[in-house]
């Protein structure tokens, strides 16, 4: 939103011609910024608390860094690029101070926020082959500012490894279940915490798992209360989803 626009709107309020209520309405609502190739959401954190994230996958080194120049012009501090290949990061650091992350396929431009969320997100992987995926998950949510647990290779061929980790697992706010084959680590952790289980499958496995589509449907109808499954190989969605609860305030 530009200055003038937003001094405008102040002054209806400080005059009360408008209302606080509507004075956050109206600055919702303002225009994108529109690159032809993007249309830039600058307010997406008014409305949502959250600010744009850059899918990377598909885009042009060029229109990412467009993007990533529209986003720094108006202000944002942080960036988070998921789904970023290393070609393109190349690209994009010769332009900018880019944090990479080669496994997770995660560039971040900017300073990782101090953690202020409720609680601890826990990040728990079946095997070690699963940690790309949950490392997208684990990024995502310490950039959007939540304090992450790593617990990976915990997976259920061999499960005193992860009731290990039950203290940690029983303060968590969330945790993210990540885990291919038959994906039955979300169900085994979904029976032990006390908080949301976010599972994700991963296309990790052999001929019969399908890509993830096992894990997919074993975590759709986990028996476990409390599960909520995304998409395969979404580390995103579930940091995100992760970081929503973790900053959920009580208004009691």
């Amino acid at each position: 939103m530009e200055k003038e626009r937003i001094a405008e709107i102040l002054h209806q309020v400080e005059s009360g011609s408008l209302s606080a209520e509507q004075a956050m309405l109206e600055m919702r609502l303002e225009p994108f910024e529109d690159l032809g190739y993007a249309k830039v959401d600058h307010h997406r954190a008014i409305r949502q608390g959250i600010s744009e994230v850059i899918y990377g996958a598909g885009k042009t080194p060029e229109q990412i860094c467009g993007i990533i120049a529209s986003m720094l012009s108006a202000g944002q501090k942080t960036i988070l690029i998921t789904r970023l290949e290393a070609q393109a990061a190349e690209f994009v650091a010769r332009s900018h101070p880019l944090d990479y992350r080669r496994d997770a396929r995660v560039g971040i431009i900017g300073a990782i926020p101090k953690p202020q969320g409720n609680g601890k997100i826990i990040i728990a992987t079946g095997g070690t082959s699963d940690i790309p995926v949950a490392e997208e998950a684990a990024l995502t949510a310490e950039v959007l500012g939540n304090e992450v647990l790593r617990l990976y290779d915990v997976g259920v061929s061999g499960v005193h490894r992860l009731f290990h980790f039950t203290k940690e697992i029983m303060s968590a706010s969330a945790i993210i279940a990540v885990a291919g084959m038959e994906g039955a680590l979300a169900s085994v952790i979904g029976g032990v915490a006390d908080c949301p289980v976010i599972a994700v499958p991963t296309s990790v496995g052999y001929g019969a798992s399908f890509g993830g589509l096992a894990a997919l449907l074993s975590m759709l109808n986990s028996c476990a209360s409390g599960v909520s499954v995304v998409n395969i190989d979404n580390g995103f969605g579930a940091g995100y989803l992760a970081s929503m609860i973790n900053h959920i305030r009580n208004t009691k």
